[in-house]
């Protein structure tokens, strides 16, 4: 048996990642859910069977964990539209993107109209201006354009196509920073892509101060085994992070139930492992102050994704934690991590790993960026090198998720 019958032999696999949908202050507004069922990287063949799959697995996972009561970007298929597939969603939080490829025949604008009376939104997915497609342009809610695929003209014309209106425009697949400003001056009112993950970098840029405490505070957590005299130093030297490390000490969340007067009792009383998760959490949130809480959330679910995943690629789950965490500050800090990751006591391996470089520590965060960007057979292939299941990497995935949010809740 060659490896594409083995393959075919395997119970189909079920990926899900989700991106997020911003607004012009980079608030999350909603997210779209990637699915996919096998070892290649997008759909194939037929497109409304692809579309009844995607349909099964969200049936068949809690989304609703997964989005934190946000919008709900799904895409459509013909049949999903017409045969009133769609229905089984719930109206309040689904958008309905509507593929490039459905053709809006009578049959077609029939089944949409009345989708959007039961309170589904419509939203046009990697739009080309047409004169067929006005009729959907009527009805729609988000006009989304592919800024990989159309130029300053082409957007123009969409704009006049869209102008009287109520569709408000969608743009995706936004790399950096400079193309989110240009949809933005254009007059996008939505923005997908990972453009908040790369900021524009300030040349020579110091850290402050207070930040250089919060770095060196997360180096200590790198540590297999705190110190717990070099911890409370840190943190009695920054003012803001005492009194939070103190008042989420204090929180009943915690199950403390008497006034804490220092940092070391604080540490004593919850404990190493919660220890780390206040600090993780309260260093996380001053790192990202003015950028997206997207951004935070997604450093979260790396750290968590990172520790889970270390004990099945043979890594040591506390340093995993933390360069997951770490792996977004520079877009935090904009800052270059060059520069930030001179100020970590990391082991050679672990700093290459967070520059980039492809190694045996860097295996957990090459697993998640494959999962954040939808490389699925990249991810299935690495993950299967260790014995990782399709199945476990995908459960390890949704956990994380689950628990960046719970954790961020927990933290307001």
């Amino acid at each position: 048996m060659d490896l594409t019958e083995a393959r075919s032999a395997l119970e189909p696999s079920r990926f899900l990642a989700r991106q997020p949908i911003l607004n012009g202050r980079r608030e999350i507004v909603g997210y779209e859910l990637l699915f996919r069922s096998g070892w290649e990287n997008s759909f194939s063949g037929d497109l409304d069977e692809a579309t009844r799959k995607t349909l099964d697995n969200y049936l068949s996972m809690d989304i609703e964990s997964l989005v934190d009561g946000r919008l709900v970007f799904i895409n459509c298929a013909r049949e999903a539209l017409v045969g009133k597939l769609m229905t089984l969603l719930p109206p309040e939080t689904t958008v309905l993107e509507v593929l490039e490829t459905v053709e809006p025949d009578d049959e077609v604008m029939a089944a949409c109209r009345e989708l959007c009376a039961r309170g589904y939104r419509i939203a046009l997915d990697d739009f080309v201006p047409t004169p067929e497609k006005q009729p959907l342009v009527e009805i729609a809610s988000y006009v989304k354009v592919d800024f990989r695929l159309s130029d300053a003209e082409a957007r123009r014309e969409i704009q006049r196509m869209t102008k009287h209106s109520s569709a408000a425009l969608l743009a995706e697949k936004l790399e950096d920073q400079g193309e989110f400003e240009v949809a933005r001056a254009e007059g996008f009112k939505y923005f997908q892509g990972y453009f908040f993950c790369r900021p524009k970098i300030v040349a020579g840029r110091e850290i402050p101060p207070n930040q250089l405490n919060y770095l060196r505070l997360l180096a200590e957590l790198t540590r297999a085994t705190l110190n717990i005299r070099e911890v409370v130093s840190i943190v009695q030297l920054e003012a803001s992070l005492c009194y939070r490390l103190l008042r989420l000490a204090n929180s009943a969340l915690w199950g403390v139930r008497k006034h804490i007067t220092s940092v070391h009792e604080a540490l004593m009383l919850v404990g190493e492992k919660r220890f780390r998760l206040l600090v993780s959490v309260a260093a996380t949130s001053v790192l990202g102050q003015n950028q997206p809480a997207a951004l935070i959330s997604l450093s979260l679910e790396r750290a968590r994704f990172c520790e889970l995943v270390a004990p099945l690629v043979g890594e040591n789950s506390t340093e995993q934690f933390m360069l997951g965490l770490l792996s977004l500050l520079d877009a935090m800090l904009e800052t270059p991590m060059e520069q930030i990751s001179r100020s970590l006591p990391l082991r050679k391996e672990a700093e290459e790993a967070l520059l980039g470089s492809t190694n045996h520590v860097s295996v957990p965060l090459c697993l998640i960026r494959g999962f954040e960007s939808g490389i699925w057979g990249a991810c299935s292939s690495k993950a299967r090198e260790f014995g990782v299941s399709d199945e476990m990497l995908t459960k390890l995935y949704l956990d994380s998720v689950r628990w960046a949010i719970e954790s961020v809740a927990a933290s307001r």
